[in-house]
This record gives C-alpha cells, structure tokens and sequence, in this order.
C-alpha cells in the first residue's frame, strides 16, 4: 500500500511510504536533504514499523523540535492510526 505524508516543521514536503504487512517496502522523501533522506530511506527497507517508530521518534534537527528522521516516524504512527 502506498501513503503519503506531508511533514511539518521541516525542509522535506512530502513522504512517500510503501507497507506491505507492517513492513517498509520503499520510502522516499520529497525535497529535504537529498542524500540524508536517501540514507534513512535505504536503511529502513524491510524493517518492520515498530521498530522503524522507536529508532527515530523524537530525533530532532537544528533545535526545531523535529527532524526529517522523527517525522517518519510520525508518518508510520499515522499510517497505524489510520489503517
């Protein structure tokens, strides 16, 4: 399933999501920092949401009270909320 998240309080505009059964297919952010955002998107396929949730909730960048990483993991808590 794809889901599409729109962060807020960073440079990223948009995150595009595929689960299948709990588990990160594919992720990709829109704008952000390009080869931070590809790193994270690498390293979390096929991870399970859970546990994607726990690693980066609550990472911040600059002291905004957020980071591209932290709203990730708020789009996978969306995802479950909604699902």
């Amino acid at each position: 399933m794809i889901y599409e998240y729109i962060p807020k309080g960073v440079c990223s505009m948009k995150i595009v999501l595929d689960i299948e059964n709990n588990i990160v297919k594919d992720a990709k952010f829109i704008g952000g920092c390009d080869g931070n955002t590809k790193g994270v998107c690498s390293l979390i396929k096929g991870m399970e949401i859970d546990e994607i949730i726990e690693r980066l909730k609550g990472i911040d960048c600059r002291m905004r009270g957020t980071s591209c990483p932290d709203q990730l993991a708020k789009a996978l808590e969306e995802y479950k909320n909604n699902k």
